[in-house]
C-alpha cells in the first residue's frame, strides 16, 4: 500500500562564528598583562613595555606594526604571526619553546632569540644582534634574513631550509642535522663543526676551521676562505668549489670527494677519497698521515 512519505523535519543549524579580538593603539607593561589568550587575538600598533611574558601561553595571535620592549613575550605560543614589528634589546629571548611562527617584515634587536622551537618561518626578517640564537630547533625556514654579531647561532638545529641568507659571527651551525642552504654570504669562523647532513649551494663562506669533524657536509659552487677548511671530516663532497689564496692546510685527515676550480694554496694529509684541483701550491704527505692515506690528488700544475 502506498504511505504518503512523512513531512520533511526542519532541522536547525547551529553556526558558530569565531571572532577575533583585537587591541589597537595601546600599551601594556608589567607581568603577564595578555596571558594565556588562546582564542585568537590581533595585536595592531601595539607597544608592550618592560615586563614580562605579556603574551605567554597564547595561541592563534596576530601582531601587525608592534614594538616589544619587555622579556619573554611570545614563550609558550602556538600558531602566530609577526608582522612589521620591532623587538628591542630588551626583549630579549622573546620566542622560545613556541610552534608554527611566522614572521615578515621584521627587526629583531634582541639577543638569544629562538629557542627549543618548532615550525619556525622568517621572510625579510634583520638580526643585528643575533647572539645565541636559533638554539635546539627543528623545522627552520629562512627567505632574505640577515644576521650580525650572531655567535653561536643553529646550535643542535636540525631540519633547516635556507635561502638568501647573510651572517656575521662565529661558531655558526654547531651540531646541526639536515640543512639545506642556498644563496648565502658567510662570515663564520667554526662553521659547521660536527654538522651531520649539511648541503649548501651557490654561497660565500669565510672563516677559519670551516667544517671540522663533519659528516655529510656537501659544498657545490661554493667560495671557500679561511685557514685550514675542512679538516677531520667525514665523507666530505666538493663540487666545483673554489678558494680563497688563505684557505691553506685544507682537508687533513678527511675522507672527501673534491672538484675545485682554480687553485687552492695548500692540501695536507687528506685521508682518502680524491681530489681535482686546477694547481696546488703545495701537497703536504708526511709520516702523520691517516689510514688507509690513500687519497687521490689530481691538478695540473703543483
Amino acid at each position: 500500500m502506498y504511505q504518503t512519505p512523512p513531512l520533511a523535519v526542519p532541522v536547525k543549524i547551529i553556526i558558530f562564528v569565531l571572532i577575533m579580538e583585537s587591541i589597537k593603539d595601546q600599551y601594556f607593561e608589567g607581568e603577564r598583562p595578555l596571558y594565556v589568550r588562546r582564542n585568537g587575538l590581533r595585536l595592531e600598533n601595539v607597544k608592550i613595555g618592560p615586563g614580562e611574558s605579556s603574551l605567554k601561553e597564547g595561541a592563534g595571535i596576530e601582531a601587525v606594526n608592534c614594538e616589544f620592549n619587555g622579556k619573554y613575550p611570545f614563550w609558550e605560543c602556538d600558531g602566530f604571526t609577526i608582522r612589521n614589528c620591532i623587538f628591542r634589546e630588551g626583549a630579549r629571548a622573546a620566542l622560545w619553546y613556541t610552534r608554527h611562527c611566522k614572521m615578515y617584515d621584521t627587526l629583531v634587536e634582541a639577543p638569544k632569540m629562538f629557542r627549543r622551537i618548532t615550525d619556525t618561518y622568517l621572510e625579510n626578517v634583520q638580526l643585528p644582534n643575533a647572539l645565541e640564537t636559533f638554539w635546539d630547533c627543528s623545522g627552520v625556514v629562512l627567505r632574505n634574513v640577515e644576521a650580525r654579531k650572531a655567535d653561536y647561532i643553529f646550535m643542535h638545529t636540525d631540519n633547516m631550509d635556507i635561502d638568501g641568507f647573510r651572517l656575521q659571527g662565529n661558531y655558526s651551525f654547531q651540531y646541526a642535522r639536515n640543512a639545506v642552504i642556498r644563496n648565502a654570504d658567510m662570515d663564520t669562523k667554526d662553521a659547521f663543526w660536527e654538522s651531520e647532513n649539511v648541503t649548501v649551494y651557490d654561497s660565500r663562506i669565510q672563516g677559519e676551521f670551516l667544517g671540522w669533524y663533519s659528516k655529510n657536509l656537501r659544498l657545490v659552487n661554493c667560495h671557500i676562505g679561511g685557514t685550514q677548511p675542512l679538516c677531520y671530516c667525514e665523507n666530505l663532497v666538493l663540487e666545483y668549489c673554489s678558494f680563497e689564496p688563505d684557505a691553506d692546510l685544507a682537508f687533513e685527515y678527511s675522507s672527501v670527494q673534491a672538484t675545485i676550480q682554480g687553485a687552492v694554496h695548500s692540501v695536507k694529509n687528506p685521508r682518502s677519497g680524491s681530489i681535482r684541483a686546477g694547481s696546488i701550491g703545495e701537497i703536504i704527505l708526511d709520516a702523520n698521515i691517516k689510514a688507509p692515506g690513500n687519497c687521490e690528488i689530481i691538478t695540473e700544475h703543483v
